[in-house]
């Protein structure tokens, strides 16, 4: 075990966040506040946020992704379809997300029910990424087993050979927009006293509650 690990066990920090009181109504309200805020105050990647997914079997998995869009209050993010977080929402479209923001202490996490967008939005984000993502998206066949790196920089190449202009969007490459049905606001708090307060959706209004830390 390396020096460092060692000494997780007596890494003790304590919390100086700002308090959860009179919250807004709308927890979108508050997540483009705190959004802004994480920008403001340059969290690194702060539209990161771990995606979780549930495999057949029952074991969950999670990965990193970027979120896109906020709209229609539905959470917007682009992936292959055929990877396994796209397999996995194929069989079950329940899903959570997070973001984490530790210069200010803050933790949101969103329950929901994923589903994919139009093919027109899909098209529309596609054409606007990086040429060479563009065809990275083609070349990766995202969860499978790859040989070695030259096997993808091959298709790379035969690819950008394919497509010397504009590249299309893959069928199996699109948007998904995760539906909330819960948002937890988690501020840290001194003592470990932390501010947990959740937002529910019950018949078409957003009630909220507190949680013990």
């Amino acid at each position: 075990m390396s020096e460092e690990l060692k000494k997780l066990k007596d890494d003790h920090k304590d919390f100086r966040g700002e308090s959860l009181d009179n919250p807004p109504s709308s927890p979108f309200e508050l997540f483009s506040t705190w959004f802004d805020a994480a920008v403001k105050n340059q969290e690194l990647e702060s539209n990161a946020m771990c995606v979780s997914t549930v495999g057949q079997t029952g074991m969950p998995s999670s990965r990193i992704v970027y979120l896109k869009e906020l709209r229609n209050e539905e959470f917007v993010y682009y992936t292959n379809y055929s990877s396994q977080k796209g397999t996995e929402l194929a069989l079950n479209p329940n899903a959570s997300i997070l973001f984490f923001w530790p210069k200010m202490q803050r933790q949101i996490r969103i329950s929901g029910m994923t589903s994919k967008i139009s093919a027109e939005e899909s098209d529309a984000y596609f054409s606007s990424r990086p040429r060479e993502s563009q065809l990275g998206a083609w070349a990766s066949h995202q969860s499978e087993l790859l040989e070695n790196s030259e096997e993808l920089k091959t298709r790379v190449a035969m690819l950008n050979a394919k497509y010397p202009e504009e590249v299309p969007r893959p069928p199996h490459w699109g948007g998904y927009a995760l539906i909330p049905i819960e948002i937890e606001f988690w501020q840290g708090q001194p003592s470990r006293l932390h501010d947990r307060l959740v937002y529910s959706l019950m018949e078409n209004t957003w009630r909220q509650t507190r949680k013990n830390p």
